[in-house]
C-alpha cells in the first residue's frame, strides 16, 4: 500500500476481507501479506491497524445479516476466554507476533490443527447438541486464535470437529461463536481509533473500504455450506511459504 492508500487498493482488500472472513483461511493475515506479495508499500503499523479494524467493521455489519445471533449463554462461554486474553496480551501478541515471518508460522500452525482435526470423519453431531462445555472449547480455541495468521474460525472449526460435530454443524457453531468475539474487538478497536482517527488523506480510502467489506461479505454469504478443510489449509500453506520468500528477499 502507498503511504495514502488509494480507493483501489482500499477496495480490493475490503473485497478480499470478506469473503476471508467466511472462510478458515485469517482474513487478517489476507489483508497484511497480500499487499506485500503484491508490492505494495505498507502504512505504518498504527495505521495499518486502524484501516484493519475499518475492515472488520464493514465484515461485521455483513455478518449480522447472514449468520445467527447465538444465545446468551453460548456467547459468554465462547467470548470469555477470547477477551481475557485479548484484554491482558493483546499489545505483546501485536509485537512479538505481528510480523511476517511469525503471521507465516500461524498460517502453517493453524493449517496442521485443521488438518489433524479434519483427518477423518470424527462425529456427526449437530449444532444443536452443543452444550456450555463445548462452547468454552470454542472459546479457548478463539483465544489461541489471537496469535495472528492461525485463523479464529479456522482454530474453532478445529476445536468443534474434535467434539465430534459434523463438518457443517462445525461452520455453524464456529461462525455463530466468532460473531461476538468480532463484535466486541470491533467495538474496542473501534473506541480507540476514535480517540485517534486516521488523517484526513485516508478517511475516502477507509470509507470505500468498508463499503466493500460489507458487501463482499454478503456476496461471499453462499461460502457458508464450504465444508472441505483441506483445500483451505493448502492455501495457508502456500501464502505462507510466499510470504516468506517474499521477506527474504
Amino acid at each position: 500500500m502507498s503511504r495514502e492508500l488509494s480507493l483501489v487498493q482500499a477496495v480490493a482488500l475490503g473485497a478480499l476481507h470478506g469473503p476471508a472472513e467466511l472462510l478458515p483461511v485469517s482474513s487478517s493475515a489476507h489483508v497484511a501479506l497480500v499487499p506485500r506479495l503484491l508490492g505494495w508499500r505498507t502504512l505504518p503499523p498504527e495505521l495499518e491497524k486502524a484501516f484493519e479494524v475499518m475492515l472488520h467493521a464493514g465484515t461485521l455489519g455483513g455478518l449480522a445479516l447472514i449468520v445467527p445471533w447465538p444465545s446468551p449463554r453460548f456467547a459468554l462461554a465462547t467470548t470469555l476466554p477470547g477477551a481475557v486474553v485479548g484484554l491482558t496480551l493483546e499489545r505483546p501478541i501485536e509485537r512479538r507476533l505481528g510480523g511476517t515471518r511469525a503471521t507465516a508460522a500461524g498460517l502453517v500452525a493453524g493449517s496442521l490443527a485443521m488438518l489433524v482435526a479434519d483427518r477423518r470423519d470424527r462425529g456427526s453431531r449437530p449444532a444443536e447438541s452443543a452444550t456450555t462445555r463445548d462452547a468454552l472449547a470454542l472459546g479457548v480455541a478463539q483465544a489461541c486464535a489471537l496469535w495472528p495468521g492461525v485463523s479464529r474460525l479456522g482454530l474453532t472449526l478445529a476445536a468443534a470437529r474434535t467434539r465430534g460435530f459434523s463438518r457443517d454443524a462445525s461452520f455453524a457453531l464456529a461462525r455463530t461463536a466468532g460473531l461476538p468475539v468480532v463484535a466486541g474487538a470491533t467495538l474496542l478497536k473501534g473506541v480507540r481509533l476514535a480517540q485517534s482517527p486516521p488523517p484526513p488523506a485516508l478517511r475516502a480510502p477507509f470509507a470505500a473500504g468498508v463499503a466493500a467489506a460489507f458487501a463482499s461479505t454478503l456476496a461471499a454469504a453462499p461460502l457458508r455450506r464450504v465444508t472441505a478443510l483441506a483445500p483451505w489449509a493448502a492455501e495457508r500453506i502456500v501464502l505462507a511459504g510466499l510470504a516468506v520468500r517474499r521477506s527474504a528477499r
